[in-house]
């Protein structure tokens, strides 16, 4: 006689279906429903009074969790939630959060199965939280200004450089110019020597062919001289 039950699964965390006959096993492949999970974390590092809680709310409402966050005496942040594994690990690397404000040194969690005590997800605040909130807000604003003012100063120093930077490009640029025109007054001024040269050359040919038929006509002036003498 077959019988039939609900296990979970301890790998994927997840609930199968199993038909139990005389001598086999038969698992159903198809997953029913998702095993819901909860994560207790305790986070260290520079995580109070600085926004920190707000954003791992609007990470775990976002996944759809539910559970709390809330701000513990020793400056750690406890943080409980509960929904599926797969959320649950996304929610865990989301609160892994440095920024100007916020700097998260360790992140100490454990997985255990769900209660489904919490309805939503929330931020949990303590009665002397409120009036220091605007301290808070305070301290805060002073290190956004101390923020901005660095990035400002960073922005000049960078514009300084860059402009020094165009201004020895341009000097470079200028040098370059000047040895081009002086390597362009070397090449006229050998062009000019090449032509004076060619000059010479030629007026040293027609010298030449003067001076030589000079001498061609003296001898031919002497022969014709023999030449007369040597008739009868």
């Amino acid at each position: 006689m077959a019988k039939s039950v609900i296990v979970k699964d301890s790998f994927s965390a997840k609930f199968r279906f199993v038909a139990i006959l005389p001598g086999k096993i038969y698992i159903q492949r198809h997953i029913i429903c998702d095993l819901m999970m909860r994560l207790t974390a305790m986070i260290s590092g520079k995580v109070q009074r600085v926004g920190y809680r707000a954003k791992v709310v609007s990470a775990a409402q976002n996944l759809g969790l539910t559970g709390f966050v809330q701000n513990r005496p020793d400056g750690h942040v406890l943080l409980i939630a509960e929904g599926s594994r797969e959320n649950l690990e996304k929610l865990a690397s989301a609160i892994k959060i440095k920024d100007l404000l916020i700097d998260v040194h360790e992140i100490e969690s454990e997985f255990s199965e769900a209660s489904g005590a919490y309805p939503t997800f929330r931020k949990m605040t303590g009665p002397d939280e409120v009036g220091e909130r605007l301290d808070d807000g305070i301290e805060i604003l002073k290190e956004l200004v101390v923020g901005v003012r660095v990035i400002a100063s960073n922005t000049e120093k960078l514009l300084s450089i860059t402009g020094n930077g165009f201004a020895e490009l341009n000097g470079k640029m200028d040098q370059m110019l000047d040895k081009q025109d002086q390597m362009l007054d070397k090449q006229d001024q050998m062009l000019d020597k090449q032509d004076s040269t060619i000059g010479e050359i030629q007026k040293l040919r027609s010298d030449m062919k003067c001076h030589l038929d000079r001498r061609f006509d003296r001898i031919e002036g002497y022969l014709n001289v023999q030449k007369e003498e040597s008739l009868p």
